[in-house]
């Protein structure tokens, strides 16, 4: 408990002297509790007089029935009352007392001192949360659940893996959309799918992939709409029978141009494509071992697994233990070194110089993830390669066309001989049905605008708005985790407020920002993941602004503070609302 109170404590202890001194002690509380969670479930589920404190009313009645009666004796001017009154006049004295900082090491106040067994055990009882039953006999053990006459119940299995998600907090539930391509940004949202499409609330949406609003460019549509009416919809089978399209192919060499490669290879999706490409490396060269980026996302975790090949993992964006890694290895050895660009979760944007120095040191061939930098970043949306001018060093390339290009597939770009090996042996690639053709023209035609003069303004105009978001964020006083990409996480740290967060955003001020939690980041680092496109007007930006910081004084979230001392305590900064 002490580690998690500080970072709001201020903000509590401002309306509860009593739980300010709760913060103080942590012994018998469960060090996992939110002190938000204590406050409200305290100031909820105790019934009290209203404007009343149940603490600081049960230490007003524990000092009244420690008074000795009339006929007692007179109590010793050491009693356990006076000391409790000399330690609270010295208490207010202490900076952590007024100032809210968090306590470190052992704290001379301690709960059991001023607080009655009752209300402890009130307290305690408030956060009880047992296991259900599925959860424990399902869902913790590996044990099979059985029906009643003896079989196997294996959808008491299933719904014991959902109840560990709903028990702690990384349950999702979909926000189902409608986005306008007439309106875009904006969109209308159904709480209830089953109402008519008329009936759909608007809000306006701030963390779409569809970074450069390519989704609804006239000219993306104007091409989908002629190739679907010239060539239907499927494309009628795989590559390999009846489904390869002359639209495929132009595709593939506008992106092979796009990354200045030999050629290029077009999937379902990007990740397929790191999936099939990483599997096959991995299979194809012998006694192959891949360096693999800490972050890098589960696509290419999965076709490291998939391709059997032995996996060395080096710390997010670190050449210097990229290179101990490798130098474990002789040269001669064969080696992949995989990573991402830009980091979708952080907003990272790797040493990318770096990284192929040291890989291409070690004779390791390089794979990079581009997906959140293509039509982003570079003279044509190349990516931070193109930006970088390192496109020509890096040995494999994967893309998206569903982010920044507004469509939907994935692809890898490098050279001729390594992009037909995975097109003759990739099964991702061999065994499914390819690409509509009418998602191919409207790919390309996008691909081609980003690569234009007006791509190149949209992406002037879409950096420039990060910026000034970035710079209004941070002047509020809100949580934004400093990253130089046009990825903006704003930290919360806490699974069930950060799901009320985004709630809250949709329902009070009609704004949709999707909360990230477990397992898309590591528990404690959920957050809300903002992405501002270059369609995003001034108005809006205030009006997000404003609506966050309400949504965080709403659920008393931390707003970032200057730290301060305490003459009990170590330094520690706490986090303190933006004043009024």
């Amino acid at each position: 408990m002490l580690k998690v109170a500080g970072k709001s404590l201020d903000t509590i202890a401002a309306r509860c002297p009593a739980m300010k001194r709760v913060f103080h002690t942590g012994s018998n509380v469960s060090s996992s509790l939110s002190v938000d969670r204590i406050f409200r479930s305290a100031h909820s589920s105790i019934s009290t007089p209203t404007g009343k404190c149940p603490f600081r009313d049960a230490m007003q009645k524990q000092s009244m029935s420690s008074k000795p009666a009339a006929a007692d004796p007179p109590q010793p001017t050491d009693s356990a009352a006076v000391q409790e009154e000399k330690k609270s006049a010295e208490h207010a004295a202490c900076k952590c007392y007024t100032e809210g900082l968090q306590p470190q090491g052992n704290c001379p106040f301690k709960w059991k001192e001023f607080i009655t067994s009752s209300v402890k055990d009130t307290f305690s009882k408030s956060f009880a949360s047992p296991p259900s039953h599925a959860t424990t006999t399902a869902a913790q053990t590996n044990t099979m659940p059985r029906t009643a006459d003896g079989k196997l119940d294996y959808n008491q299995l299933f719904e014991a893996k959902i109840q560990v998600k709903r028990n702690d907090s990384t349950y999702r539930k979909f926000r189902v959309m409608a986005r306008s391509a007439d309106k875009f940004p904006h969109a209308k949202h159904y709480p209830d799918p089953s109402v008519s499409m008329e009936m759909g609330r608007d809000v306006t949406v701030w963390c779409s992939n569809d970074y450069m609003g390519m989704s609804k460019h006239p000219e993306v549509i104007k091409a989908a709409v002629e190739a679907i009416k010239e060539h239907g919809f499927g494309a009628g089978g795989t590559r390999n029978i009846s489904g390869s399209s002359y639209h495929h192919v132009a595709l593939e060499r506008e992106l092979a141009d796009l990354h200045r490669k030999e050629s290029a290879l077009i999937f379902s999706s990007c990740y397929v494509a790191n999936d099939t490409a990483l599997t096959t490396l991995g299979k194809m060269i012998p006694n192959c071992v891949i360096f693999s980026d800490q972050g890098n996302h589960n696509s290419m975790v999965v076709g490291m697994i998939h391709s059997g090949a032995k996996k060395e993992v080096f710390r997010h964006n670190d050449p210097l233990h990229l290179e101990e890694l490798l130098r474990k290895y002789d040269p001669a050895h064969p080696k992949i070194v995989a990573f991402e660009s830009v980091h979708s979760m952080t907003g990272a944007i790797c040493p990318l110089g770096e990284m192929l120095d040291v890989a291409h040191r070690y004779n390791a061939l390089t794979f990079v993830d581009e997906v959140h930098a293509v039509g982003l970043y570079g003279e044509r949306g190349g990516g931070v390669g193109e930006r970088d001018g390192e496109m020509h060093r890096m040995d494999v390339i994967s893309g998206t066309l569903g982010k920044a290009f507004g469509t939907a597939g994935g692809y890898i770009a490098g050279s001729a001989q390594l992009v037909d090996m995975v097109r003759s042996y990739g099964a991702g690639f061999i065994f499914t049905t390819a690409m509509p053709p009418v998602q191919a023209v409207a790919a390309r035609r996008s691909v081609q605008v980003l690569k234009s003069e007006e791509g190149r303004a949209l992406r002037e105009r879409h950096q420039g708005l990060v910026r000034r978001l970035k710079g209004s964020l941070v002047e509020a006083g809100l949580p934004v985790i400093p990253c130089p990409s046009h990825i903006i996480p704003l930290h919360v740290g806490d699974p069930k407020r950060c799901t009320a967060a985004s709630y809250l955003l949709m329902e009070k001020h009609r704004i949709y920002v999707q909360d990230i939690n477990y397992p898309t980041v590591e528990r404690g680092e959920e957050r809300l993941r903002i992405a501002p496109s270059p369609h995003h007007d001034e108005q809006m930006q205030r009006h997000f602004v404003d609506a966050l910081v309400d949504v965080w004084h709403t659920l008393e979230l931390p707003f970032t503070k200057v730290e301060r001392a305490c003459q009990y305590h170590e330094r520690q900064p706490v986090p303190a609302p933006a004043a009024a």
